[in-house]
């Protein structure tokens, strides 16, 4: 049996190929290895000159840190580069416009349920426009001896009358709580009722409230006429109220009080006592003087706080 040779008696030739062997074991162990846990390694081809292989670097492809610094320094394609930026962009751009929809649609879909909650809320009150009248209400011709009367048609302008018909028509609104039923004034011991609208068959029937103004203890200005001379007399003394009496006007809820303003003589033209106001008054209208009729007297009040 042949003496093995020490490291020192062996020549370079004979130590070159020992160590090629050695790491062909190596590289063949790790091969195993890698086939074992199902890694893909690309194989370099074997020299068949035992030289050249001896000589030639032995790399291991499926290493990553054993890849050549040509490779790790090798420049990125500038191609490459910007269109990588510019679908950057597009994504961007793209969930930005995603946002901007899902807000919009939000928007939208808040603004829908509102309005379906107001068309399906039956207490929503739906709010009456006031139509001026063309004369102030009550008017009527000075009764005869027998006490017979009718309306004053000749107060009212030429340019108006037409209109006279179209305000008539105007639809008597139903019952409802808040409205006023009826009226008290101790100061001139009247208590009478109160009925909506203040045509000509309306106030045959009580104390009339014109169609469109406001209900009892809300802002705005609650108008009820009378007359002064026939049908009960209601509203004859008005001229006797002085600021600090009340007036009380009922609802089917509660009474409201309110306390004398002014009293003030006007033509029978001056709708305009009859427009809205910004806090809770009432105005009460009559024909004036007594069995003469040719003005109105309008009583201003306002709500006791």
């Amino acid at each position: 049996m042949a003496r093995r040779k020490t490291p020192e008696e062996l020549s370079v030739e004979e130590l070159r190929r020992l160590l090629v062997e050695k790491r062909r074991g190596a590289r063949k162990e790790r091969l195993e290895h890698y086939r074992r846990t199902g890694r893909v390694i690309s194989l370099a081809p074997d020299m068949t000159n035992m030289d050249a292989r001896a000589s030639a670097p032995i790399v291991d492809t499926a290493e990553p840190e054993e890849s050549t610094p040509e490779a790790k320094s090798a420049p990125q394609n500038p191609r490459r580069k910007w269109m990588d930026r510019a679908l950057l962009a597009v994504e961007a751009l793209a969930v930005i416009g995603l946002l901007g929809v899902l807000l919009n649609g939000l928007g939208l879909l808040r603004t829908l349920n509102a309005e379906v909650v107001a068309a399906l809320n039956p207490n929503t009150p739906t709010p009456t426009p006031l139509v001026m009248a063309v004369v102030l209400p009550s008017g009527h011709t000075a009764p005869d001896a027998q006490g017979n009367t009718a309306p004053n048609e000749a107060e009212i302008p030429n340019h108006l009358r037409p209109m006279v018909q179209s305000l008539a028509n105007i639809p008597v609104p139903p019952p409802a709580p808040d409205q006023a039923v009826r009226i008290q004034i101790p100061a001139i011991t009247v208590d009478a009722p109160i009925v909506q609208g203040d045509g000509w068959e309306q106030l045959k029937k009580g104390v009339g409230q014109y169609i469109g103004s406001a209900a009892p203890g809300q802002n705005g200005n609650v108008v009820l006429s009378a007359h002064d001379d026939v049908y009960g007399e209601l509203f004859r003394y008005l001229d006797r109220l002085v600021p600090g009496d009340q007036i009380i006007i009922f609802t089917q809820q509660r009474q409201y009080v309110y306390i004398v303003d002014r009293t003030i003589l006007v033509e029978p033209t001056a709708v305009e006592v009859m427009a809205p106001t910004g806090s809770p008054t009432v105005t009460l209208i009559s024909c004036y003087p007594y069995l003469v009729d040719k003005q109105r007297i309008v009583v201003f009040a306002r709500l006791q706080n």
